[in-house]
């Protein structure tokens, strides 16, 4: 069942400020900076705010929260931000976490100078022949252009496949792609897959805010033996194409 939560309410609003507080903690501890890309930032606090409220700890918004009981959550070894893996190994080694939030200074600085010398080139793929639009769906990892061709070829009848939103309710409800089939948010995943098990046979292309939770996703959906699932790498935010707001008629 997805959990729908007011962001503008006044209990989510003081959670959201506390969630801040402990995040801009974090940072000071550790010796991290934020990701320069302050949606990445942003985004991440909304999701540790959602779990703060349902389970009452701050697990990481990038990962399912596994079990019924808070001993069987207990049990499920969930991440509990700053999680371990990501202070032992993602920012030692990659420097940043796993949902992007935490960066090391030299991290966020590539990020910054990437932005800065670096655009894509855009290119509207109207055209794209049957093959052509296939051969994306065998790719792990694909960009924002060629969600926009897929789309298009599929309003065309040439291809079929469904686009699945991994972020939450009300990230969704705020923007989404237009074209968005379902929402199967990364907490609550186990229980809203089932919207689509029986759809393995046809092409999942998945998407969340910036690549990591749909990535997560995409490989247990490949594990649960969907035929091709393709990621949008970089997420929504380096998506040009059109988007929607608000909650389905």
């Amino acid at each position: 069942m997805i959990k729908k939560l007011d962001i503008e309410s006044d209990e989510f609003q003081t959670v959201f400020e506390l969630t801040k507080q402990f995040t801009d903690k974090v940072c000071e501890e550790h010796g991290f900076v934020y990701n320069p890309e302050a949606d990445v930032n942003e985004s991440v606090q909304m999701g540790l705010t959602r779990n703060k409220l349902i389970y009452d700890k701050r697990y990481c918004p990038c990962f399912m929260v596994v079990g019924n009981t808070q001993e069987e959550k207990d049990n499920a070894d969930n991440r509990l931000c700053p999680c371990t893996p990501a202070l032992e190994k993602e920012i030692p080694s990659q420097g940043h976490c796993h949902c992007g939030i935490f960066c090391t200074p030299e991290h966020a600085k590539l990020i910054e100078e990437k932005a800065q010398s670096t655009e894509e080139e855009i290119v509207h793929s109207k055209g794209f022949s049957k093959e052509e639009c296939e051969a994306i769906f065998t790719k792990e990892q694909i960009s924002g252009h060629e969600v926009e061709s897929l789309l298009e070829a599929r309003d065309l009848g040439f291809v079929n496949f469904n686009l699945v939103d991994t972020r939450e309710w009300m990230e969704w409800v705020g923007h989404r792609i237009k074209g968005t089939d379902y929402l199967i948010p990364t907490t609550s995943f186990y229980q809203a897959i089932e919207r689509i098990e029986d759809k393995k046979n046809i092409p999942v292309v998945v998407y969340c805010h910036s690549g990591s939770r749909s990535a997560y996703c995409q490989r247990i959906m490949l594990d649960m033996g969907f035929k091709s699932v393709s990621n949008l790498d970089y997420g929504i935010v380096t998506y040009q194409g059109e988007v929607l707001s608000g909650e389905e008629d």
